[in-house]
């Protein structure tokens, strides 16, 4: 998939094009809708499909204190809308400027001039331009007067819209499973190992710790069964602390760090993950964070931790996972 950052890096004849708009936060599966229809679109009109998105959020421009955190990183986001069939991203640099531009400037900035978009893909809720005053309607029109057609997608999900602002909710809460609903996928916090306290590995399970600038909103504090993926792309079953562990007094930095379990047991020191890029993907949440009175108790916990974790991930189709993966890797 190409990237392109910017106007810049735009083809000055990127051919026609089929285009949607939006955020992308986490690719749940209500965008991974619009991208399907995107890209059959595109294929119908022997096009490209153009996802055009923004970073910073707007909200961080306008509204700082109310921007959501992030369900994923941008790294991730390109990798998704990859897996997806998207042949391009034209991510656009958000800013002040950006958002004094009318709908109609926008428009033909943009879609018309920069991407020569044949088709626009959006939901009926789309909102575009300065103060949001384009709608759906607005692009409708808009297309008429440069040539594109607008195909509308329907909101997706049953009981609710699926949506970012409900996997940030059901995260808030601990809740991977219904997270991983909305999201079609476990939700999944990506970082470099590094050194921790090592009281892990004092205890008898030792733990890769992710470091502090690790993409992916971080889920409620607690323990939870999952998988982690190292850069040569093995799943291994882990369970996984999030907190800052109140059994040790003077700890308070929030930490993921994931127990491998099947850590293997021949030529272990060939097992250092230390420095690697990691993928941590939360499957089940187990229990709460609690402070035990004494070692004993934490140890006896975490062995329950291990087996109820590994009982949760048994029935994962892991073939299936690793094949979601490799696409968002590859594509």
């Amino acid at each position: 998939m190409h990237y392109w950052n910017g106007l810049d890096e735009v083809p000055a004849d990127p051919g026609p094009t089929a285009v949607t708009i939006g955020n992308f936060d986490g690719v749940h599966r209500g965008h991974q809708e619009v991208l399907q229809q995107l890209v059959t679109a595109a294929g119908a009109r022997s096009a490209s499909a153009v996802a055009l998105s923004f970073d910073p959020h707007p909200l961080q421009v306008h509204r700082p204190a109310d921007c959501p955190e992030m369900l994923t990183g941008v790294t991730e986001k390109i990798r998704r809308l990859a897996a997806a069939g998207v042949d391009a991203m034209l991510m656009i640099p958000y800013s002040l400027d950006l958002a004094r531009l009318t709908a109609e400037e926008f428009v033909r900035t943009y879609l018309v001039e920069a991407l020569q978009a044949s088709v626009v893909v959006v939901g009926h809720d789309v909102r575009f331009g300065r103060d949001n005053s384009g709608s759906f309607d607005t692009m409708v029109a808009l297309g008429e007067e440069f040539g594109f057609e607008v195909l509308g997608v329907d909101d997706f999900g049953r009981d609710r819209r699926c949506s970012s602002t409900w996997v940030r909710e059901a995260l808030a809460e601990g809740d991977v499973a219904a997270a991983r609903e909305v999201l079609g996928r476990p939700h999944a916090v990506i970082g470099t190992v590094v050194h921790g306290e090592a009281r892990g590995r004092e205890l008898g399970f030792p733990t890769a710790n992710l470091s502090d600038d690790s993409e992916g909103m971080v889920p409620a504090d607690g323990v939870y069964a999952g998988w982690l993926i190292d850069a040569q792309f093995r799943r291994w079953p882990a369970a996984i602390s999030v907190g800052s562990n109140p059994t040790f007094e003077g700890l308070t930095r929030r930490v993921v760090e994931a127990h491998v379990m099947d850590r293997p047991k021949e030529r272990i020191e060939d097992f250092d993950l230390y420095g690697q890029l990691v993928r941590v993907e939360f499957v089940e949440r187990l229990r709460g964070m609690v402070a035990f009175e004494g070692i004993a108790l934490l140890i006896r916990q975490m062995e329950i931790d291990v087996l109820q974790a590994r009982q949760a991930l048994a029935a994962e189709d892991v073939t299936a996972l690793d094949s979601q993966n490799r696409r968002a890797v590859e594509g």
